[in-house]
């Protein structure tokens, strides 16, 4: 039985890990896909304090280096299910189980798909502007969203593809005022305001995008190699469901305390219920939860 395993390898998760380590409990941290969490789908990382600038995938690969010097157990496993049992908790999984004395969750949080027919199967649609980006050098591309993700991944695509076009269905963006004028004074972006992807033009490739604006009703088609989707993201927290409260959204409800309503289960970063959802508070509620885990391993309190 280890005395903590974290759940996700994300910022959150390996802060966790780090601090617990230091702390000197023997630490289990699993993870279902890669190690870094959303960072690493960031091309340039600007508001950490004291880093002026670094990539995503740098900055996730630092910490895993961090976390693996202190000792830290890792194991990829996609976990199915939380048990409390007698002495501490059973974690379920794929891999197996793993049992612990106190559990922290820092799942993150999965991209929001558009829903719209052919999303999957479609040649062309990404989540991810820096793994993907590359393929499409030299073509014309699409971000649909307004947030910061939405306006990074346009200024990293700029620099790739001949034209890169920008669909929100507002005409304000909720991404940072900077970026949106950094992306401005791109000759090669575009912007299609107050409007919303109908549907996806293509068969077996993207060809294309069929765009609807929510003002007027006008559609029209705009020629696209690539969509590149960054409308929001959804909790993974369904392993939990039945055994931890929930929000209506499926965020774990936790304070900053990050205790969950299970004692002795601890919620970390994006995963759990907040307002605000950035680097700095998913590092935070890590060491946050670290020590909570710490104290209840040692005395179950």
């Amino acid at each position: 039985m280890h005395d903590i395993v974290i759940i996700g390898a994300g910022p959150a998760g390996m802060t966790a890990a780090i601090y617990a380590a230091r702390a000197g409990k023997s630490v289990l941290l699993l993870e279902a896909e890669s190690y870094g969490g959303q960072i690493t789908y960031s091309p340039r990382v600007e508001n950490y304090p004291g880093v002026r600038q670094i990539s995503g995938n740098a900055l996730a690969a630092q910490l895993v280096d961090q976390t693996l010097d202190l000792g830290v157990e890792t194991e990829l496993a996609e976990v199915t299910g939380l048990e409390a049992v007698p002495g501490g908790f059973v974690v379920h999984s794929g891999e197996g189980d793993f049992s612990a004395k106190s559990v922290v969750i820092a799942t993150g949080v999965k991209h929001r798909r558009l829903g719209l027919p052919g999303e999957e199967e479609l040649a062309g649609v990404s989540y991810c502007a820096v793994c993907d980006g590359a393929f499409y050098k030299g073509q014309d591309v699409a971000v649909v969203g307004g947030g910061d993700t939405a306006l990074q991944d346009a200024l990293f695509l700029a620099g790739l593809c001949r034209s890169v076009t920008v669909v929100h269905r507002r005409q304000a963006f909720r991404g940072e005022r900077r970026l949106l004028d950094q992306l401005r004074e791109r000759e090669n972006v575009s912007f299609r305001l107050d409007c919303v992807v109908d549907a996806l033009e293509g068969d077996g490739e993207l060809t294309g995008l069929t765009l609807r604006n929510v003002i007027t009703g006008e559609r029209e088609s705009l020629p696209a190699a690539g969509l590149f989707v960054a409308v929001g993201q959804i909790p993974g927290n369904e392993a939990f469901a039945g055994v931890l409260a929930l929000d209506e959204s499926g965020y774990i409800l936790a304070g900053e305390d990050c205790r969950t309503s299970l004692p002795g289960v601890f919620a970390a970063g994006d995963c759990r219920h907040k307002t605000v959802r950035q680097l700095t508070t998913a590092v935070g509620d890590g060491a946050v939860a670290a020590l909570a885990a710490c104290r209840w391993a040692e005395n179950g309190e």
